[in-house]
């Protein structure tokens, strides 16, 4: 394992050194490189696509953004650590990545069904909480400009998820999560830690029999086609957090730090609107196709699930930190009183 680490080291320090510095461009033109694992059609990809049609009309075109979808640069084992080297400019990894890099609080979203809806997850995006975990980045030379549903995952397997013992023994691929792997086993079921490029190879080939997703993911990579059943558990959240790397970001004259944000921020707004509209598109999609069956569990069986893994919440509290899971309890909480 130490053996391929170091290549791989080496390669990412080589595409960074490789790429033209984006400050020394010809007649003043900046490049921004952006990465990520999902395809163009689902919520991150249409919102990041958005992104660069901001920036280049904000901008004149003066400043670009290159965008490389579906892992065709960098894939979910080794974007983040690209990021941090300069082989790429910007991110936009699930919030999952950052508990692995040296930010578990940031694994509070993934917890079991801690959220019982989008207004709830943004209300602890948009609070103090949210703004202190962007700041906390900087700490690993990355810049934090902000958050990006996908949405409410369900699970999918080659039969109904709609009870615990539905689970049990079963691989469910999952991305690297603390929090998600003790959900699984919470379940009953073995997690199996892949990259999201390689879920549907690995389902259609048995090395893993489920998983959990948005809508949208398991459409546009073409999931179902490998998936006799979808189980609409919205048993956790998906979401992303848009990152670029610090000593690009400081190189980029004022006015163009604030123009990139200002696109990021137009294009995030529109983003988290359309997520669900993309995501029930979707499902309209998949119950067309007719080729995976689609379960609704009903308030009990959701409630069971819920039971089941409560115990996650509590194991965890130790690694991403009460403070920050008492403070989200405390905002939804008092917002519902109100």
């Amino acid at each position: 394992m130490r053996a391929a680490a170091i290549p791989r080291r080496r390669c990412l320090q080589a595409l960074a050194l490789a790429g033209v510095p984006a400050l020394g461009a010809a007649q003043g033109v900046v490049t921004i490189r952006l990465s990520h694992v999902v395809a163009r059609q689902t919520p991150k990809g249409l919102a990041l696509e958005r992104f660069r049609e901001r920036v280049q009309s904000l901008s004149q075109g003066r400043i670009q953004v290159v965008i490389y979808p579906n892992s065709a640069l960098f894939g979910d084992a080794d974007e983040i650590q690209a990021l941090q080297l300069g082989a790429v400019d910007m991110l936009a990894p699930s919030l999952s990545k950052f508990g692995r890099v040296g930010f578990p609080e940031f694994e509070l979203f993934d917890l079991p069904f801690l959220f019982d809806s989008k207004a709830q997850v943004h209300r602890v995006m948009h609070s103090a909480i949210g703004r202190e975990l962007l700041a906390a980045l900087e700490r690993q030379r990355m810049v934090g400009l902000g958050y990006l549903d996908n949405g409410f995952k369900h699970m999918s397997a080659n039969r109904p998820l709609l009870a615990p013992q539905d689970f049990v023994g079963l691989r469910m691929r999952i991305q690297s999560s603390r929090v998600i792997a003790h959900q699984m086993r919470a379940l009953g079921a073995k997690p199996v830690v892949l990259g999201f490029g390689e879920t549907r190879r690995a389902l259609a080939t048995g090395v893993v029999d489920g998983t959990e997703n948005p809508v949208s993911n398991l459409w546009t990579q073409r999931m179902h086609e490998v998936q006799t059943d979808l189980s609409l558990t919205r048993h956790g959240y998906l979401g992303y957090c848009v990152v670029v790397n610090q000593r690009f970001w400081n190189h980029l004259p004022q006015a163009d730090r604030a123009l990139v944000r200002q696109a990021m921020a137009e294009a995030l707004d529109w983003g988290n609107t359309i997520a669900q509209y993309e995501n029930d598109e979707a499902l309209a999609h998949l119950r067309l196709s007719g080729g995976t069956r689609i379960h609704v569990p009903d308030e009990d069986q959701r409630q069971r699930l819920r039971q089941a893994t409560q115990e996650v919440s509590l194991g965890l509290q130790g690694r991403i930190g009460r403070q920050w899971i008492d403070r989200v309890h405390a905002l939804l909480v008092s917002k519902s009183a109100g």
